[in-house]
Parts: structure tokens; C-alpha cells; sequence
């Protein structure tokens, strides 16, 4: 339901790793040296618990933000880069699996084989494209581009029913459009309309990379900027599909086809392999028919230019070197602020990751993931689990009924952990050492037919959403279940050298994090099932909307840069489970300790270290470009103001560090969900 930030929101836990002695050096949970003790950790706790450690980690040149999240991800594909280059070598012994991984990894980087194939591997794409003489030649032109993973006019994938949460449908949702939201169309303000320029200007170029004269290239992108924009006017906005309610419209595919008669639905479903298809959720309706004024209405010519960037575009990355220097100079320069481009290797390692997860995967949680990390992992989880429960019950707020269903969910949640509990396997995935564009493709097709199959099938909760290396972790509110994968299973979340406050600050607040999404303002409304169904008395709700108000009011208040601010409606479920998750991790070390107070440790007691484990794993730097980027479209508050607007809602931490009632850290009012 929810995109997954760098940390959709904090992640996990624990590891533990043993890791190859060339990676072997890990950043620790807690860094001392990281702390500017020349601030006041009552007046900006931020500075205070990162203002050295932002000074000593300049942005890299390649990055468009820097932070402990990032330095950890750093990390883990300098492991993985060493595990594909390992596999790359042929020997008579290669298990399959590092045949895939190995040779998808090494075409990848077969940059001289791909600058001889030019864009020939496009040819039957585009001449497809080419030959739709009519409007009506447009649903196979759309089969043929879905089936290869691509995405033009919507989106279409299976997804639990979410009034039937054990069954898989098919879900059509709103997309089509290359800038990151729906709004980058739409505002007139200057800065919006010289992006939309340089994004037109972009397109231009990447069709006179394939041959396309300036003139004619320039009235293609002002046709797909026009198109785009159609589409986005019928869009939802972020804000409102944080309400699962307004997503959710069952429809049948000849109900599709009466409100979009401009593409054949039918023929479109069974062409694509949906053969068996009753009912499907349409997300946005109004969308939909949105997209179907633009098809009709729009002259042929101009959508087959819509199409067509839609495949130089996915494409970029196994093409020449002109089209991935063209797209990174708009969408990671222009958009985000990157100075350079990142090394070869590493858009390798994240393609291998990406189409083959769970091979790389697989040989990464070999590498790296250790039993003992996992056992006081799922120790603390529980902890934090009863730690929750008990605030449950102690609620002044909730009415008995409420609590009892309340609880039940809670009971409910199921602990994904550390690593998947069944592989998939590629056995029918044809990868070569000198096919680049062609093993994307493979992958790609075998990839979205594995996720078409799965419609009108029961839901597979084994089935994760991101790979086991990346560092972030979930909650998924139509399963029910939290999600940390081995990537961030590691130091500066988790450190077995550390003391227990530290590591109950960084993952103990994170899988508090988690846990609390299941009673965020979006979460809350699916019950234990993962149904979406409304299990509060009206009562509840008006005391959990006031309640929310306050969080929405004191994050709306945070100026990211210019005059930007946090929206605090769109960050509500981020926020929310920031303050509670911290608020339940501090509990349950409290309970941990069992009323004994540790000797201090670096200078500061256990819930001074507490409070700074949990700012640390925050430490970060944003590049201008990024921050008006992600202020516009990202769920979560930046790193600094996710710690200090926290810290400004516990009474705890004011007590940790002595901070007086008239001093910036001391919220006034407070606010408090969980």
C-alpha cells in the first residue's frame, strides 16, 4: 500500500555479520565522535547528535543524499559486488544460480558490447509502435509493452482484495507519467514551470538520440508533456491515497470497458495472460477515464511519441552511453542534485539486485546474515510487542472495545525477518554474457508473468517486496506482517558489541516504527486479516483524528528549504510511528533493565545513549535538488526534524538531558498518539 522509504519506514533489526574481511569494517551503533558538543541537546538535539558527523561526511559527488542509511547500503553492495564477480568467473563447477548472477552482472558491464548493438535491441519495440496505423491498433501495441515490464498510461498488478485479504486481484491504478508526481504538472509557480522545460527539453534529446530530427523531435516532446499532463489532472494526489478507502472500487472487466471504451480491456487482460480475471480493483476511476479521453482524443502520431519515450526511457540503462548520460543528467542531476554519475558497478550490482533478487539475495544472506543477530532480534521484537500491548491497555483514550480488537491485531502480526522463507528460482530465465538488453528483457518478462499468475490465486505471505540486501524495512498492512530484511540487519541499527540502550534506540525504535503502522492513520483501518473494515467506535476515531491533528500541525510547521514546507498530512503515518515507535522502544528497555540503571558508558547514562542511538541512525545531508524533490513527494520527514520532532513529544528524553520547559525541545503542546 505504502511506497518504502529509506525506511517506509525504519526497518529492522538485527544482524550480524560475517562479512568478507575486505568489508569487514562497520560503522558502530553508536559514534561519540559523531556528537558536536559545541550545541545544546535541549535547543537542537539534531545538531547535537549529528553536527559532527554531517561536517566529517560530505555528500559523495555521485549522491544525491548522504546518511548512515546510505553509508550501510554503500556497504552492502561492496559485499555484493564482490559475490557477482565471483560468480562471473566460468568454471565447471558454477551452480546455476551463480550462472545467472555472474553473466547477467558481466553483460552488465560489457559496456563495448552494448555501445556496438546501438539501439537495435529497441527495433522490434519501437517498429511496433511504428506500424499502430489507428487508434484502435493501441491495445496490442499495450499488450506487447506490458508484457515487457513496461508501464505507459497505468499500472496493472495482482493484489490482495483488500475486503478479502486472502484472495489476489487484479488492481489498476493511475500512472503514465515520467516526472516523480502528479503536481509537477499541474503548479505555475516559477520553479515548476522551468522543470517542466528542462524535462521537455530532456525528452527531445533522447529522441534525437535515435535519429529523429531536432524539429520533429521537439513537437514529439511537447506531445508526451501534453499527454502527461492530461493524466495527471485526472490523478489522486499522495494525500488522498493515504485513504485506503478511496482506492478501493470493484469493478468487472466489462465495467472497465463501458468507463474506457478507447482500449480493448478484454482483449487486453487475456493478451497479457489474465485470462480468468471476475472483478478487478480500479484505484481511481476518475483516472481511468481520464486516460480514455486522452486515446481518443489524441492524434495518433502524438501517442505513438507518448509510447515510444516510454520505452527510451525504461530502456536507458542498456543502452549506449548517450542515453544513460542524458537520463542522468535530468532525472539525477537536474531532479536530485548528483554531481556525477555513480560507478558502472554499482548500477550493475542494483540491476542484478533488482531483476534477480532472490539469486543475489540468496548468496547475500549466505554472506552475511548470523544466528545471533537473529535471536536477540527476534527477542527484542517480542519485547517490543508486549511493550505495545501494555500501552494498548493503558490508553486513557480508547474505549474497551476498541482495545479488545486493538489488541487482537496486535496478537496477529506476523515477524518476517532476516531472510525469506522460500526462494524463487530462474530455471527458465535465459541469461547470456553478451545480452545485456536481452537478459533485462527475459527477466523482465518472466518477472511480471510470475506476478500475473498470481491473480485469482490465495495470497502467498511469504512473498516479500524488496530484496533481502537493501536496507529498509515494512509494515504491510493487507498481510499484517513486518518485514526487516537482511541488508539493514546490521550495524549502526544493530551492533552486538553495543549496550542495550543503543541498540534498543536504533532498531528497537524501528521495529517499534513498524509495529505502530499498523495503527497509523492509514493502517488502522485493516483489521487483524489485513481487511480493510472498520473496527473502531465513532468515539475512538474522533479522539485518534484530534490526536493526529496535533502530529499534522507540528510537522506542517517544519521549513525543509525556501519556503517549503513538511506536509504534514502526506508524513502523518511516517510521524506517527516515528514518536511511537521510540516511545514503545524506550519502554521496553526499561523493562529490560528491570529498574537497574547502568554504569555510564562514552560519558552518558542509559537513556541519554537511548535517545542517541536513535538520532544517529538519522545523521544525513541533502543536496538542495533532493530536498525540494522529496518535500514535494516523500512520505517521511528528513532526517532532522524526524528527530527532533520526536524528541520535542518526550517527556523521557527531557528528562534524560535536563532540558527546562522554555527550550526549543520541549513541545508545547506535546503530542501523543501511542
Amino acid at each position: 500500500m505504502r511506497n518504502i522509504l529509506v525506511v517506509r519506514v525504519v526497518l529492522g533489526l538485527a544482524a550480524v555479520v560475517a562479512a568478507p574481511a575486505a568489508f569487514a569494517q562497520q560503522s558502530p551503533g553508536f559514534d561519540p565522535s559523531a556528537i558536536d558538543r559545541s550545541a545544546n541537546a535541549c535547543v537542537d538535539f539534531y545538531q547535537y547528535a549529528c553536527g559532527n558527523w554531517v561536517a566529517q561526511n560530505p555528500i559523495p559527488a555521485d549522491q544525491s543524499r548522504w546518511g548512515r542509511f546510505d553509508a550501510l547500503q554503500e556497504r552492502n553492495q561492496a559485499i555484493l559486488r564482490q559475490i557477482v564477480e565471483k560468480a562471473a568467473a566460468v568454471t565447471p563447477t558454477r551452480a546455476p544460480i551463480d550462472q545467472k548472477i555472474g553473466d547477467y552482472y558481466t553483460a552488465c558491464m560489457d559496456e563495448g558490447t552494448i555501445q556496438s548493438k546501438g539501439t537495435a535491441p529497441l527495433k522490434p519495440l519501437l517498429d511496433r509502435i511504428a506500424a499502430m496505423h489507428d487508434r484502435a491498433a493501441i491495445t496490442e501495441v499495450l499488450i506487447e509493452l506490458v508484457r515487457n515490464g513496461l508501464n505507459p498510461f497505468f499500472r496493472f498488478s495482482p493484489t490482495p482484495d483488500a475486503k478479502n485479504s486472502k484472495e489476489m486481484i487484479g488492481d489498476l491504478d493511475q500512472g503514465g507519467m515520467g516526472l516523480p508526481d502528479r503536481d509537477y504538472y499541474l503548479k505555475t509557480d516559477e520553479k515548476s514551470v522551468e522543470l517542466r522545460r528542462q524535462y521537455v527539453a530532456h525528452i527531445q534529446k533522447m529522441f534525437e538520440l535515435i535519429g529523429v530530427p531536432s524539429a520533429e523531435a521537439a513537437q514529439r516532446a511537447q506531445a508526451v508533456l501534453s499527454i502527461e499532463t492530461a493524466l495527471a489532472k485526472g490523478a489522486l494526489d499522495r494525500v488522498a491515497r493515504r485513504d485506503p478507502t478511496k482506492l478501493y472500487h470493484i469493478m468487472t472487466p466489462r465495467e472497465v470497458q463501458a468507463s474506457s471504451p478507447s482500449i480493448g480491456w478484454t482483449k487486453f487482460f487475456s493478451g497479457i495472460g489474465v485470462t480468468k480475471m471476475p472483478r478487478l480493483n480500479v484505484e481511481v476511476p476518475d483516472f481511468v477515464k481520464a486516460m480514455d479521453a486522452v486515446v481518443a482524443k489524441t492524434d495518433v502520431e502524438d501517442l505513438k511519441a507518448y509510447l515510444t519515450w516510454n520505452v527510451l526511457h525504461e530502456s536507458s540503462a542498456f543502452l549506449p552511453a548517450a542515453f544513460e548520460n542524458e537520463t542522468f543528467n535530468f532525472f539525477r542531476k537536474t531532479l536530485q542534485g548528483a554531481k556525477e554519475m555513480r560507478p558502472r558497478w554499482k548500477r550493475c550490482v542494483d540491476l542484478t539486485d533488482n531483476q534477480l533478487p532472490d539469486a543475489l539475495g540468496r548468496r547475500f544472506v549466505e554472506s552475511t546474515l548470523g544466528d545471533e543477530g537473529m535471536r536477540r532480534t527476534h527477542a527484542m521484537v517480542g519485547e517490543i510487542e508486549k511493550a505495545m500491548a501494555d500501552d494498548l491497555r493503558s490508553l486513557d483514550w480508547m474505549t474497551p472495545k476498541t482495545k479488545q480488537q486493538a489488541q487482537l491485531k496486535l496478537r496477529g502480526v506476523l515477524n518476517k525477518i532476516g531472510t525469506v522463507e522460500k526462494w524463487q528460482t530462474y530455471d527458465t530465465v535465459t541469461i547470456a554474457r553478451d545480452d545485456a538488453f536481452g537478459n533485462s528483457e527475459r527477466a523482465g518478462m518472466f518477472e511480471v508473468q510470475r506476478q500475473l499468475a498470481r491473480i485469482g490465486k490465495p495470497v502467498d505471505k511469504r512473498e516479500w517486496e524488496m530484496s533481502q540486501p537493501t536496507v529498509n524495512a515494512y509494515y504491510e498492512p493487507q498481510q499484517n506482517n513486518i518485514n526487516f530484511p537482511a541488508g539493514i540487519l546490521q550495524p549502526p541499527f544493530y551492533d552486538n558489541a553495543m549496550d542495550d540502550a543503543v541498540n534498543y534506540g536504533a532498531i528497537g525504535a524501528v521495529i517499534g516504527h513498524e509495529l505502530t503502522h499498523a495503527f497509523d492513520d492509514e493502517g488502522r483501518q485493516f483489521d487483524v486479516k489485513g481487511n480493510l473494515r472498520d473496527w473502531w467506535t465513532m468515539a475512538d476515531a474522533k479522539a485518534f483524528d484530534d490526536r493526529a491533528a496535533c502530529l499534522v500541525k507540528q510537522y506542517g510547521g517544519f521549513t525543509v528549504i525556501d519556503n517549503l514546507k513538511i506536509n504534514g498530512k502526506l508524513t502523518l503515518g511516517e510521524n506517527t510511528a516515528d514518536n511511537g515507535g521510540v516511545r514503545l522502544a524506550y519502554r521496553a528497555l526499561m523493562d529490560h533493565l528491570g529498574g537497574k540503571e547502568p554504569a555510564a558508558r562514552d560519558g552518558f547514562s542509559a537513556s541519554q545513549r537511548f535517545f542517541l542511538g536513535f538520532a544517529q541512525i538519522w545523521c544525513e545531508s541533502r543536496r538542495p535538488e533532493f530536498s525540494r524533490l522529496r518535500v514535494q513527494t516523500d512520505a517521511h520527514s528528513p532526517g532532522n526534524f524526524r528527530v527532533n520532532g520526536v524528541v520535542t513529544n518526550s517527556p523521557e528524553f527531557q528528562k534524560a538531558f535536563g532540558c527546562s520547559a522554555n527550550q526549543p525541545m520541549v513541545g508545547q503542546p506535546a503530542c501523543r498518539v501511542w
